[in-house]
Parts: structure tokens; sequence; C-alpha cells
């Protein structure tokens, strides 16, 4: 079977945090999401609370511990800062899913379990990704609550106004991880959850004047419904950003999630009006994008993309549209990527990695970590 797990697509994505009520709200102001369930000792839940978030298919929960004793929590957001702890996926029997994906070399995390209340029941299960990571499957066609049991409407309304950033559902999830990590991850993966690989790049592949690193694109065999990037460091002159995340994220972990848009340049300048804070583009970039133009292929005015600082990268008979926030956390660690796809693009602006990694460098030279400790 193409689809041996019968994977639907994502699910939620988890979130641990130090302030669960702050994140919520930053998501709810800045990127326009809303705040639709509550989970903490109002609902019967004593030592976390969590927010749930939901922006049309994005789901979205944002948890943190309330007593130090919450281990799981507390110890992950003092290792690692705020951060993805898990991702999850929709699939048709959380039971077959798991038992397939431990047969082909999952390490299991969570066995089949079902979450039951008044509104019915969810089944969840998982498995391990990266260092403190975790892959999620869940069924929740039996549920007729909010999120899961143990989930309530928020305790209080609080009236957020906010530009709607247009933001649609999950394109991408992006691993950054050791030397010698790319390889054993990306094979974990396309085993347990019968991917594929869909693009490597090897050395050379993308690289600057500074630094370099190599990476792996594996996606499920379904249209590509699920794709996760894994990035590696390559020896460079200078630290790489994948150096400078596994420094500061005490080791491998989830970088960044791709979230794709139907109309790229109303969402950018929504976001921007929220107070989303995006890296920078040269002008320079621009003056040569309207010398590729030769085949009329991008429909946009370029001088909007210039304007709000969107990159652009053709490919095949399509093109994508694509933008990276800052890190959006005290740590340079996690940020998120807004997207958009035309005429069928699969790719991921590997046109534009030049400039991205660039950007990147000019905040990592101003945060004093561009060169490596003696």
């Amino acid at each position: 079977m193409a689809n041996q797990l019968n994977i639907k697509g994502y699910d939620y994505i988890e979130f641990y945090v130090g302030s669960a009520k702050m994140w919520a709200y930053w998501l709810a102001k800045a990127m326009a999401f809303d705040i639709v369930g509550y989970s903490g000792p109002e609902t019967g839940i004593k030592d976390k609370t969590s927010y749930f978030l939901v922006k049309n298919k994005i789901k979205f929960v944002i948890s943190s511990a309330i007593k130090p004793s919450y281990y799981e929590v507390a110890s992950f957001v003092e290792k690692h800062g705020d951060g993805v702890k898990r991702w999850s996926l929709n699939v048709e029997n959380v039971k077959d899913a798991f038992d397939l994906a431990v047969k082909n070399g999952g390490i299991p995390v969570k066995n089949p379990k079902k979450f039951e209340d008044e509104n019915g029941y969810i089944e969840e299960s998982a498995i391990k990704l990266y260092d403190d990571a975790e892959i999620v499957f869940i069924n929740r066609d039996n549920y007729k609550g909010i999120f899961r049991p143990g989930f309530g409407k928020p305790i209080q309304k609080i009236s957020i106004t906010a530009q709607d950033s247009g933001l649609q559902e999950v394109d991408h999830i992006v691993g950054n991880v050791r030397i010698n990590e790319m390889n054993l991850w990306g094979n974990y993966l396309n085993k347990t959850l019968n991917l594929e690989t869909f693009l490597e790049f090897g050395a050379g592949d993308i690289s600057t004047q500074y630094s370099a690193l190599l990476s792996k694109v594996v996606r499920s065999k379904n249209g590509g419904r699920i794709k996760n990037p894994i990035n590696e460091p390559y020896e460079g002159l200078k630290k790489s950003q994948i150096e400078e995340y596994i420094d500061e994220y005490w080791g491998s972990g989830i970088q960044h999630i791709a979230i794709s848009t139907n109309n790229i340049i109303a969402s950018i300048k929504a976001l921007r009006e929220n107070g989303v804070e995006f890296l920078t583009v040269p002008n320079a970039y621009y003056d040569l994008l309207k010398e590729k133009k030769l085949s009329k292929m991008i429909t946009e005015d370029i001088e909007d993309l210039r304007k709000y600082g969107i990159l652009c990268d053709t490919e095949g008979k399509g093109y994508l549209l694509q933008l990276f926030t800052k890190p959006v956390s005290d740590r340079p660690t996690f940020f998120f990527e807004i997207i958009q796809r035309r005429e069928g693009a699969e790719g991921f602006g590997q046109g534009n990695f030049q400039a991205l990694f660039e950007s990147i460098e000019r905040d990592q030279e101003l945060r004093g970590s561009l060169d490596r400790e003696e």
C-alpha cells in the first residue's frame, strides 16, 4: 500500500512553553488564531494548563507547567526553552498504525489508549522523534467535544483584535539534528511511517560564504500530505544556523513549522501589521528576480514582493512564495515559515537558500553567535 498506516494528514501540534497564557495571547494577537479550548485546574487538570487554538485547518496546543513537580513540561522548557514537544498524525486506526510503526523500528513512547468523557472518546499512541519530541497517532472520529477530554471552553472570553492572517494549514515540519543524525532520522521516519525520501541536498548544495548544511526531505506517499525536511550541520568557516540551533536548544529538535496561505501578500501584510517580525531580504534580490522573470510565470507584482520582503523561487511548471519569521521566543530556536505554492510547486525554495541563510547570518552576527567559540 502507498500509505500503510492510513495517515490522513497532520492533526495537532503541541508546544511546551514557560507561559501558555502568554503564548496563546501572542498567537491570537499576532497570527489571528482563535482560542477555542482550555485545560487546567478549572477543568480538573491540576498540574498544567493548556490552550487549544485553531486557524482554519491548523490546530495548536500550548501547554505549560503550573508546578515544578509536573516534570515532563518543566524539564523540557528548562532544557530546550519554548518549543514543539509533539506533532500528531490523524490515522484511521491508532492501534494498527502504532503496531506497524513499532514493528518497523519505531520506538514506543505511549501505548494506544482511549480517553473518554460525556462527549465520546479519542484514541492516541506515540513513538519517539529526535531527542525529546514525539509523533502522536490520533483518531477523534468518535469525539464531539472541544479537542479532547479534559478540555472545555476558555474560562474567560478575551476580545483580541487582529488583522486576519489568512493562514490555512500545516505545509511541512522541519527538524534540526546533530552531525551524522540526518540519515538516521530520515531512515527512521521512512521505515516507521512508510514515508519516502523526496529530496536530498548534499555538500555544497546549501551554503553561503560562511556556513553550510545538509538536508533531506521525507514525505508520505499519498500525495505528500506529510512533509518533513531534516537539516544537519556541515563544516563551514563559521557557525551555521543549524549549529546555533543545536547549541541553544541543547539538542536535536523541531526548528520550524511552515504554514500555507492562499494569498501570501495579504497574509504577510496582515502579520506585519499584527507585529510579527520577519527576516529581511536585500533589495538586490528583487532586481535579480526581475531579470529571471523570462517565462512570465510569476503573476504577483515583484514590487509587492519587494515591499513585504517575500521570497520567490521557480521550480518546474510552478513556483513558491515564502517568508520566515524571526525566532518567536527568547532563544534563537523555533520560528514559523509562511508559504504559498503556485501551479503545483512541490519543492522548498532551493533558489532562495542563499538569500535566506545570509539573512539568518546577519541576525546571528547581531547575537554574537556567528563565530564559533574557541
